[in-house]
């Protein structure tokens, strides 16, 4: 990927240089719960899809787990997180905790 650098120059700044990166693509979000926090700096979220089965249209729930990087140990199990795709981290880490939702009460 290539970086594109403009300069310009005005008035009141003699010369600027603006840095504009390339589209790298949407990343994927997904909402779970925590399911665990017994390792440093990930946690396991719990996903659930719920979709219509193409045949019978009976409503079916699948779980699917994502270890994802959590920099500051904040989350505890029971948390509502949003998690975002990223650069793989580690054998099974490729998304980042990015937001804490909702807190258990």
């Amino acid at each position: 990927m290539e970086e594109t650098t403009y300069t310009t120059e005005t008035a009141e700044a003699p010369t600027t240089t603006q840095t504009i990166r390339p589209y790298r693509g949407k990343r994927k979000v997904r909402v779970g719960r925590v399911v665990s926090n017994k390792m440093d700096k990930t946690v396991v979220v719990a996903v659930v899809r719920s979709f219509r089965h193409p045949l019978y249209g009976k409503t079916i729930r699948r779980t699917k787990k994502y270890m994802a990087h959590d920099e500051h140990n904040k989350c505890q199990v029971g948390d509502l997180v949003e998690i975002v795709e990223t650069r793989p981290l580690s054998r099974h880490k490729r998304w980042r905790v990015r937001a804490i939702l909702e807190r258990p009460e």
